[in-house]
């Protein structure tokens, strides 16, 4: 027979039980609601807790977030001293045209698998795209890439005819650009993908010398690295991000729309021979064609050769025919250099660049 004061003690501690539950639950809830709302009492809380560790404050003070996209893509590609390989391409340099065998850019990245302790340095690339069809390819390709925003300058997809002035447009806004990488902090090196990259340039460059604020490339070289009067190519230069070169780099690009009919390299060489190199303090120092060589003065070294620029040329096409045939010429070298090793053989093989026919045929041409 049922207890019914039994059954209704069972119930009333059943009711009991449930509501003590339920408000636990509420003032957990209204405690969180209040901590979140009340800075002082989550202060409060958290300094009398024993399971936050003592340096969790200055720990989380240190956290370094970064700034924008441009700073992102910096930090990935950078190395330890904050140094990073800089190229700039649009759609007519990832895209393989109906007469061209390959692309520059697939030139320039078969340079960097084929040269000599450049591998690693694919690393310490960013790509920078000018236009959406060259950052898929660049992306497509599982390389550093940075999209450049170009609107109002108009189309920069297609090639850029030397001197054109959508050449000089895109000139300009590469210089704004690196002016903005100096401003983030970071050292470059600024490599047009032109150039062939046969051997890695770091040491030689002296990239942890903190003496030298800029070495740049030579069309030709007068034999002297300290001459203001070598014929600059910005294609290829290193530069280190201090006061100074961003100054240097505030004036270059200040002179961009009073310097009509010139190329931004003209107007660097300008403010080079006024003096602003020596007024900012700035120590700059001229790369030798024998190690940093180009079309317009090859180098007589290929034991010594560390990049080679398809300047003096006028067209991509006429670039990439040539600069296939400069690793063709490097293989070669490499193959004979091998075999000698193998047979423990000091005979010198004499060496010879193929002759750059297609660049020097495209100023003949009409493009």
């Amino acid at each position: 027979m049922i207890n019914m004061d039994s059954s209704k003690n069972v119930s009333l501690g059943n009711i009991a039980l449930v509501s003590t539950l339920f408000a636990g639950v509420l003032y957990l809830c209204t405690w969180s609601s209040a901590s979140r709302s009340s800075p002082l009492l989550f202060s409060s809380t958290r300094r009398s807790s024993n399971h936050w560790p003592s340096h969790s404050q200055s720990e989380m003070k240190t956290l370094k977030f970064p700034i924008d996209e441009l700073e992102l893509a910096l930090e990935k590609a950078s190395t330890p001293n904050k140094t990073v390989i800089i190229a700039v391409v649009n759609r007519a340099y990832v895209e393989q045209s109906i007469r061209a065998e390959t692309t520059m850019l697939d030139l320039f990245l078969e340079s960097l698998w084929l040269g000599e302790d450049t591998r690693p340095l694919l690393d310490h690339l960013l790509l920078v795209a000018v236009d959406q069809v060259a950052y898929e390819r660049c992306l497509f390709k599982r390389l550093n890439c940075y999209k450049l925003e170009t609107e109002g300058l108009g189309h920069f997809g297609g090639e850029k005819i030397f001197m054109s002035q959508d050449f000089l447009k895109m000139m300009w806004r590469r210089t704004l650009l690196l002016l903005d990488v100096l401003k983030h902090g970071y050292n470059f090196i600024f490599t047009d993908t032109d150039v062939m990259w046969l051997r890695n340039p770091f040491s030689r460059l002296g990239i942890y010398n903190e003496s030298v604020d800029l070495q740049i490339s030579t069309d030709w070289f007068n034999g002297d690295p300290r001459s203001e009067k070598n014929a600059i190519n910005t294609g290829f230069y290193y530069i280190r991000s201090n006061n100074k070169t961003i100054s240097l780099f505030d004036a270059w690009y200040g002179r961009k729309d009073n310097s009509t009919g010139k190329k931004e390299q003209d107007v660097l060489f300008d403010l080079m021979t006024e003096g602003m190199f020596e007024q900012l303090g700035l120590q700059a120092r001229f790369l030798d064609t024998v190690f940093f060589s180009g079309f317009c003065t090859d180098s007589k070294d290929i034991k010594a050769v560390i990049t080679v620029h398809a300047n003096c040329c006028r067209s991509i096409n006429a670039k990439v025919k040539d600069l296939t045939a400069v690793l063709r010429d490097w293989k070669k070298f490499k193959a004979t250099r091998a075999k000698a090793a193998a047979a423990r053989s000091n005979i010198t093989v004499p060496f010879s660049w193929t002759g750059h026919f297609g660049c020097w045929d495209s100023w003949k041409t009409k493009v």
